[in-house]
């Protein structure tokens, strides 16, 4: 019978007879299972080659046992169930499901982070400072208009500069976890975004790790947990972990170590049991926010970094869930990692299990130093406490100037902060300037064979173009299925269609305006339907985007062209059902030519306006505001299309030519009358107004041009993409 308890281990053991061998990686708190252990080869796969222990086993005439973490138990025994995953990896999962697979799979998760295995690094900043130039509040509104239009290498004399952070320094080891509190606006995101190396602008002072400054291989194994949970909401937690670890490990890993790493990390952050459920955001219902927040930290887990950077992971989130959160971050760092976290507000059992704690205060440092030694240094300074309180609390007070439980004005709380800044500067400066001096020894840097992997991750760790494309396609597909082809679209295509073809049933080609009316308001649909559908497809994703191109999980052109791939079944496959409800409906000409000639047609002149809608949400990024920009442009291109107003003014005529709706429209005239048929059914009618509808652009030009912009439009959407993410 097995025996099941609870320890607290460094490492993994390994028991055979006396002989105790030690498995790294370890484990803070696991549950330990003994089971009896006879002679099996598939059993001893699951050491490590240099640490079999075939020698000390082989000696015992009886059954051994054999000590395993839960935390590797529970990876075998997830993997056996099946689930469902994505389609490229289904093949390599149900190998991983079977008994031997799944031994497999787990000596080639342990290859994964023996691969790319967290070495030790030690974070230092040295007086970072940083400022941004803000328009002041007072000022009309138009002046804030006036500075929309100024270009953005020049400054105006209405800027000022606000201070974020002055002189910051600090160090943090490896196995350490540094807390950086302080009140709302006081510095702690942009601090972040310094140390992870992810913020846009310059700042001043240095960032080192171990010593020296950070380089793309540091960067590569620093992860950035952002403050809000940048996911996709229709994903499962299964599906994020295992596309994450498609793109982000390197290319020399088989696809199903990459899956077996997602289930690593599912494992050891207690996310087996919500594997398949939706993320779930705002509008979607998902997992709880705990959970949520726990697969952003997957995300990063899925690299092992060396350095792993928070930003309020507990926002949003109850005690327990919190205590539980930070109790990871905890586990995490006890691993060897480096981590750096912002609390807002945490409570007393969850400030407790920081290392160190950094207090920050409109941008200047109030205390840095062991979190078991802050309320012992502000007691020397005069400020303790009246009665027993929590010493994060008691810390925000003090930030915001609050120094007792009486009311205070604001030139008594500016006191209490400038003396607590000159105490910080006289009293632990120095001792932090030492700390940084003595934390990284001459010689402690990515050397030997932390480099050599570096250099091997930097010439073979990325995947290919290809394989890009092929995941983010996959990605997008599964992301967008709940509305490509959702029940309101599909209904008011089939709406659209009937009610259209009903109005127009069988309508006779002598019926000139009313066959020309048909023919125009197809145009108006298909060219606002699609546009505006599309002005949304970046703007949504612009977070996430930002998020995963700083990481550099791919590049641009992949991301690009996968998503102009994913949307294809959705704008083309409504359109085609529409046309065959509405062709035969209408009564336009029955001719197979002309109905594929009309499909041909009209499938093309979607793809021109999704392009449109592309080109203004990538360039504005802002769904309201692009929105409003391509309805402006749409009643434009519709006015001048040609079947509103014949004479168009001189001054604007030039409007029309630029009007992708006025050459899909001449397209599908030519179709449906061919040479002089619509002269001809006009002066039947006694009609001497018709003009030359048809000729007055041909139909090669009108394709040319409808192709120009299409391929344009995209191009215009890049180029606005690739400033994004610059």
């Amino acid at each position: 019978m097995a025996l099941v308890f609870l320890s607290e281990l460094a490492t993994y053991p390994l028991t055979c007879g006396r002989s105790i061998l030690t498995w790294p990686p370890p484990l803070p708190t696991s549950l330990l299972i003994y089971l009896p252990v006879f002679p099996d080869p598939h059993l001893r796969a699951l050491l490590p080659p240099s640490r079999s222990a075939r020698s000390c086993c082989s000696s015992s005439s009886g059954p051994t046992f054999l000590c395993l973490s839960l935390f590797s138990l529970a990876l075998v025994q997830d993997s056996i169930s099946n689930k469902k995953m994505p389609s490229d990896c289904e093949q390599d999962i149900r190998s991983y499901g079977d008994s031997d697979g799944g031994i497999a799979a787990t000596r080639s998760m342990d290859s994964v982070f023996s691969t790319a295995s967290c070495f030790p690094l030690t974070l230092q900043f040295i007086d970072v400072s940083y400022s941004v130039k803000v328009a002041p509040m007072s000022g009309s509104t138009g002046r804030g208009i006036k500075c929309m239009f100024n270009s953005a290498g020049k400054s105006t004399a209405a800027t000022e500069e606000r201070v974020i952070l002055t002189g910051i320094s600090g160090v943090v080891s490896p196995g350490e976890m540094l807390a950086v509190l302080g009140p709302s606006g006081s510095g702690k995101s942009t601090l972040l975004s310094v140390l992870a190396g992810r913020l846009q602008g310059k700042h001043a002072g240095a960032v080192l790790a171990n010593g020296r400054r950070l380089t793309k291989a540091v960067l590569r194994r620093t992860g950035f947990v952002t403050q809000d949970d940048v996911l996709y909401p229709h994903l499962t937690v299964r599906e994020t972990l295992v596309f994450c670890a498609m793109l982000r490990l390197p290319g020399t890993v088989a696809k199903a170590e990459k899956v077996a790493a997602a289930e690593a990390v599912m494992a050891e952050l207690a996310l087996t049991k919500c594997a398949d459920t939706a993320v779930g955001g705002p509008f979607v219902r998902g997992i709880s926010g705990g959970e949520r927040k726990r697969v952003s930290i997957g995300h990063e887990m899925l690299v092992n970094p060396s350095l792993l950077v928070l930003d309020e992971p507990t926002s949003g989130l109850d005690s327990t869930a919190a205590s539980r959160l930070v109790a990871t971050l905890g586990g995490l760092a006890r691993k060897g990692r480096t981590v750096v976290t912002s609390v807002h507000q945490p409570a007393s059992r969850v400030y407790q299990m920081f290392d160190s704690v950094l207090l920050l205060s409109e941008g200047s440092c109030l205390y840095f130093g062991k979190a078991k030694e802050a309320m012992d240094y502000f007691g020397s300074l005069g400020f303790a406490p009246k009665f027993h309180v929590n010493p994060a609390d008691f810390m925000l007070d003090l930030a915001n100037g609050v120094s007792q439980m009486d009311h205070q004005g604001d030139a008594e709380k500016s006191t209490v902060k400038q003396s607590l800044i000159s105490a910080y500067n006289r009293v632990l400066a120095p001792k932090v300037k030492a700390a940084l001096t003595a934390a990284v020894p001459g010689d402690a840097t990515l050397t030997g064979k932390d480099a050599s992997r570096e250099r091997g991750r930097k010439g073979h760790g990325s995947i290919s173009w290809t394989s890009q494309f092929s995941i983010l396609l996959q990605r997008s597909l599964k992301e967008r299925r709940h509305e490509s082809f959702n029940s309101l679209r599909v209904f008011q295509v089939m709406a659209a269609a009937v009610l259209s073809g009903s109005m127009w049933w069988h309508s006779s080609a002598h019926d000139v305006q009313d066959r020309l009316g048909l023919l125009f308001f197809i145009t108006i649909f298909w060219g606002v339907f699609p546009s505006f559908n599309a002005v949304f497809t970046f703007a949504q994703e612009r977070a996430i985007f930002i998020k995963e191109r700083s990481s550099g999980m791919y590049s641009l052109s992949s991301y690009f062209m996968a998503r102009m791939a994913g949307d294809l079944p959705m704008e083309l496959i409504l359109p085609t059902v529409f046309t065959l409800i509405l062709y035969w409906m209408a009564g336009l000409r029955a001719e197979p030519a002309a109905f594929l000639l009309t499909l041909a047609v009209l499938l093309g002149y979607v793809l021109v306006a999704q392009g449109l809608g592309l080109a203004f949400g990538a360039a504005i990024m802002d769904a309201k505001q692009a929105s409003t920009i391509a309805t402006v442009t749409m009643l434009a291109f519709l006015l001048t299309g040609g079947f509103y107003v014949q004479n168009i003014p001189g001054c604007l005529a030039w409007m029309k030519y630029v009007s992708f709706t006025f050459y899909g429209y001449r397209l599908l005239i030519g179709i449906q009358y061919r040479g002089n048929e619509i002269d001809y059914y006009l002066h039947r009618k006694g009609r001497e107004e018709a003009g030359d509808l048809v000729a007055q652009v041909d139909a090669p030009v009108c394709i040319v041009a409808l192709i120009a912009m299409l391929v344009g439009y995209r191009v215009l959407a890049y180029i606005a993409l690739r400033r994004t993410s610059a």
